[in-house]
């Protein structure tokens, strides 16, 4: 009997190491029976995905995947977090957005769990005679309050401030942010005419009598909205953050002054890992910016769940989205992080949307405990490779910019514009191809469910740069369907053929009542197609089926009244099949041509 030495759980001591190699010769075994004969290096890199801005995430990452030491929290450059205690003391800010002067809902937030106000104020939001009463009975020296008024953001201040002094807050203990963006504003609306003067002169009321208080934010949620990449999100804020850095000094503030009056807001999506590298990614990035501006201190980052991942159809899976969204915030070391409501593209949230989506930061915080260690994902050779990778992208991004004469500049010129739309037009083949699918609506749609009905919101401010969402094209023939079950009382239809036993036609029969779903059209696998209500059909089975039964079945359907024949797999050669659906097709182009065909409009 051998005794094992004291050492702890060291289960794997009388295993020889595994090399890189060996696992890489396992990994080409695996490919080579699904068919792809590759070795080495190239059987790894065959199991790699490809993300945006040229970056490229590996199946397995080692020590040997080196990247810059990230440091200590607290500590140039910032990528572990721009405060050394991060979020260990009470967690991160949970601040909840409000667009309309509701009193009881604010209220109602901040007596459960919510610890600061977004408030959208102006004429696309409350007003700025409204926010006194929006914010009757909050303790103001408690609450910070974020203002987000657009053009309005003088007299917006000016109300806040003034309430401030009413209510006898101390300078010293009013927090939060006056909300100016004028590049921000410019980028949503297109109006190049925001003065900076009046922000100049509320960046330096803040840095002298409100210590607690930031007067500008820099948003970088227009261009994430405008279909941006996360490199180009980082980009993007880098350059207006130094275009308001020139901006304050050159109207007499010193660079720390200058430097302490940005907050950086950021959107966090469902892909965690990409979120949490692009925070970590953009502190270091500010950190560098700072120390060439000689200006201390780290990025505040206040982090928003995305719009653009928000879905209309099966909003309900939107409380998963932004969940991963909300933990990769945290993780990521945002200060603040607001939740948008589930029903967000909806209209506006109701008060069960509201509690689901502040009680999303408090389970995290409070009963998964992810504010208890700080920069968790820290050390992970993926994410500290990710976070390299990303902040370089991001920095030759915000270097085209200022080479094109800086942030301004590109939104008047329209060259942002233009990157913007050429990353939003690769993503939409993706997403029209469903290989970015979105669950509820590309992925497992569900053609009986009943949305909930939502009071319309503000309109949001437009003229500026494009506001995509990924379902948007999805969306679009949803709603050609049910414009069309309102009229006849019923949804296009397709007759789903199946050949042979279950076995055979099982997984294409579900991929085609999947994918036809998604735009709309009824499956109908029952009965006959005569029976069936329907036009179009399609076959399902396996290929060695299809080689025996497709082009018989083709022509009895096209007898049976079929103006269109479908067969879910590859193309190939079958009479009367004229289209075909698989994995990879653009089903955004072959559900629109059926509904066109179906004269559905």
């Amino acid at each position: 009997m051998t005794v094992l030495p004291d050492d702890g759980l060291s289960l794997a001591a009388e295993f020889p190491d595994a090399t890189h190699e060996q696992w890489q010769s396992l990994v080409a075994g695996v490919l080579r029976k699904s068919g792809r004969d590759v070795s080495g290096a190239a059987a790894e890199d065959a199991l790699s995905t490809s993300l945006e801005d040229g970056l490229r995430v590996r199946p397995l990452y080692t020590a040997d995947d080196s990247a810059p030491d990230p440091g200590l929290p607290g500590f140039a450059p910032f990528v572990r977090g721009a405060r050394a205690e991060g979020t260990t003391l009470g967690g991160w800010d949970v601040r909840q957005r409000h667009t309309t002067a509701d009193n009881t809902a604010v209220l109602g937030d901040l007596e459960n769990g919510v610890t600061s106000l977004w408030l959208v104020a102006g004429e696309r939001g409350i007003p700025v005679a409204s926010l006194g009463a929006t914010l009757d009975g909050v303790y103001l020296d408690l609450a910070p309050v974020a203002l987000d008024a657009g053009s309005e953001v003088e007299p917006a201040a000016a109300e806040l401030l003034r309430l401030y002094e009413e209510r006898g807050v101390a300078p010293e203990a009013a927090r939060g942010t006056l909300g100016a963006d004028p590049l921000g504003h410019a980028a949503r609306t297109g109006d190049e005419g925001f003065p900076f003067a009046p922000v100049a002169a509320l960046a330096r009321r803040c840095a002298e009598g409100y210590p607690g208080l930031r007067a500008l934010t820099v948003d970088a949620l227009p261009y994430h909205e405008a279909g941006g990449s996360a490199a180009q999100e980082l980009g993007a804020s880098l350059a207006t953050g130094v275009a308001y850095l020139r901006e304050l000094t050159e109207a007499g503030l010193s660079v720390e002054q200058a430097a302490g009056q940005l907050e950086f807001r950021y959107a966090a999506t469902a892909d965690q890992f990409l979120t949490i590298a692009k925070l970590r990614a953009a502190r270091r990035l500010w950190a560098r910016v700072a120390e060439v501006c000689g200006a201390p201190g780290g990025q505040v980052q206040h982090a928003v769940t995305s719009p653009v991942m928000m879905s209309r159809r099966d909003p309900w899976v939107n409380m998963l989205r932004t969940t991963v969204a909300t933990l990769a915030a945290g993780v990521g070391g945002a200060e603040s992080v607001t939740v948008l409501p589930f029903d967000h593209a909806l209209g506006l949230p109701d008060s069960f949307a509201r509690r689901i989506a502040r009680n999303t930061s408090t389970i995290l915080v409070e009963e998964s405990h992810l504010s208890r260690v700080i920069d968790p994902a820290g050390g992970s050779w993926y994410v500290e490779r990710l976070t390299d990778e990303l902040a370089h992208a991001g920095w030759e991004f915000f270097q085209r910019i200022e080479q094109q004469g800086g942030q301004a500049a590109v939104l008047r010129s329209g060259a942002l514009r233009e990157d913007l739309a050429a990353t939003w037009a690769t993503r939409s083949a993706k997403l029209a191809e469903r290989r970015e699918p979105i669950t509820g609506v590309s992925e497992f749609p569900n053609l009986t469910e009943r949305l909930p009905a939502r009071a319309p919101a503000p309109a949001e401010p437009s003229g500026g740069l494009p506001r995509v969402r990924r379902d948007e094209a999805y969306e679009e023939l949803r709603a050609r369907s049910d414009a069309h079950l309102a009229a006849t009382g019923s949804r296009p239809r397709i007759f789903l053929a199946a050949l042979g036993p279950a076995a055979a036609h099982t997984a294409r029969l579900s991929f085609a009542s999947n994918l036809f779903q998604a735009g709309g059209i009824e499956p109908v696998t029952a009965g006959t197609f005569a029976d069936s209500g329907a036009t179009v059909a399609c076959l399902c089975s396996s290929d060695a089926l299809y080689e025996e039964q497709a082009a018989v079945v083709a022509g009895e359907l096209k007898s049976a009244g079929a103006t269109q024949v479908f067969l879910a797999g590859r193309p190939g050669r079958y009479p009367g099949v004229d289209a075909y659906v698989f994995a990879g097709c653009d089903a955004v182009a072959v559900l629109s041509a059926t509904l066109d065909r179906m004269g559905v409009s």
